[in-house]
């Protein structure tokens, strides 16, 4: 391994990486394996080689994971090459703005923390840590229904207002006192997904579980998840095959949260949705870990957006690494951008002030973006300033390491 890195090392100087994007950026993450302080991480592909080192294998792998022969999860990153910015110049933008309003939460950046379940196999803070540092740097955050961590105690550290990510029981008692719970416990808005409906087949996590060799039961004890507590969970599957667009309904009977739908990937669900009270629609393919369809979401978001038509607001996920993916997405109509494993490398490198850092790397890098392509604001930010180029940038296996 290390005679490897010395080799990228020595080759990340090469003139003939310019043409080998997928390749150069695994050089970059090899670059910053042996880090020790957060703050001299200098992009996204950085803090994950500090959390490879030191996140378990198995519980890497469950993170990192797609499915089938992860061709969506790859996907989600070449995509952004399809498209490309248009900057405009001699524009005022000696002060700049990307605070955002939507569905009556502030923030002082479009970019919302995603849920993703689980936090504590990453970092002993778990989710206290990503809702602290959400706190720290006034960032959205949603939490997951499996998490590690009490939503109650998630919404003390966040000290404000986050959204609740519901993945529907097939009992139907259950997933009203879930929600029902979290609205109690200050959550303004319910996240619906439905993009789990079958299962799914992970094989990257398996394949990273088997050179794990701690046992399980170490740190599994059976144990359910927080949210479950007071639920008989036996014989209660965690998502519903049943549902139906009449599920939006139905639960605005029962709480009076915003609902959205996350896990849309195409324009006529997107309509759906809206048609049937949805208050926001999220694209999302659960990075690349729902069906292989090997589409990226980024390309998705055209269609979604041309359907919503300002209706509703949008939030798009997938693939998001630098702030120039966070602006093509934004010039292309998305309201706001999750991203979930990027702060998870930094929860799991540094705790809290790793996802802190990563935070502020995103947002450094939208700015300068914005200032470059003469949009101060984010309401400057429109389809003028971006090109579909029609094509990807093709990549090789090299690229899998990366997503």
């Amino acid at each position: 391994m290390q005679h490897r890195r010395d080799f990228l090392k020595f080759l990340a100087a090469s003139p003939l990486l310019t043409e080998y994007s997928a390749f150069a950026q695994e050089v970059e993450m090899t670059l910053g394996e042996r880090l020790t302080d957060p703050s001299d991480v200098i992009n996204v592909f950085e803090m994950e080689a500090v959390a490879r080192e030191r996140i378990p294998p198995a519980h890497l792998g469950y993170l990192n994971t797609g499915v089938d022969s992860d061709l969506t999860l790859r996907a989600n990153r070449a995509g952004f090459n399809r498209y490309q910015i248009k900057p405009r110049r001699l524009v005022d933008v000696s002060e700049t703005d990307t605070s955002i309003g939507m569905l009556g939460i502030e923030a002082s950046s479009p970019i919302f923390i995603c849920p993703v379940g689980s936090q504590g196999a990453y970092h002993p803070e778990a989710e206290l840590g990503t809702a602290r540092a959400a706190a720290a740097k006034d960032h959205h955050m949603t939490l997951s229904t499996v998490a590690s961590t009490p939503i109650e105690e998630v919404v003390e550290a966040r000290g404000g207002p986050i959204w609740y990510q519901l993945y529907p029981t097939d009992s139907w008692d259950h997933t009203v006192a879930m929600i029902q719970r979290a609205e109690r416990a200050g959550a303004t808005a319910v996240v619906l997904t439905i993009d789990l409906p079958g299962g799914r087949n992970t094989e990257t996590q398996s394949v990273m579980t088997r050179s794990d060799t701690r046992v399980c039961s170490s740190c599994h004890t059976g144990q359910s998840k927080p949210m479950f507590d007071g639920l008989n969970m036996n014989g209660v599957g965690i998502n519903d095959p049943s549902l139906t667009w009449d599920v939006i309904g139905r639960m605005k009977e029962v709480v009076n949260m915003d609902v959205l739908i996350k896990g849309l990937e195409t324009a006529e669900d997107a309509a759906l949705a809206v048609q049937h009270g949805a208050d926001g629609v999220w694209i999302s393919n659960h990075g690349g870990r729902a069906t292989e369809t090997g589409r990226a979401t980024i390309e998705i978001l055209p269609e979604v957006a041309a359907a919503v038509n300002g209706r509703v607001p949008i939030v798009v996920d997938g693939g998001f690494r630098r702030g120039t993916d966070i602006y093509k997405a934004l010039a292309m109509g998305a309201t706001a951008v999750g991203i979930g494993r990027p702060y998870c490398w930094g929860l799991g490198a540094f705790g809290q002030a790793g996802v802190e850092r990563v935070l502020d790397l995103l947002n450094r890098e939208l700015l300068i973006t914005m200032r470059g392509s003469g949009t101060p604001t984010l309401n400057s930010i429109g389809p003028d300033y971006v090109l579909d180029a029609g094509y990807r940038v093709p990549r090789g296996r090299l690229g899998r390491d990366l997503l």
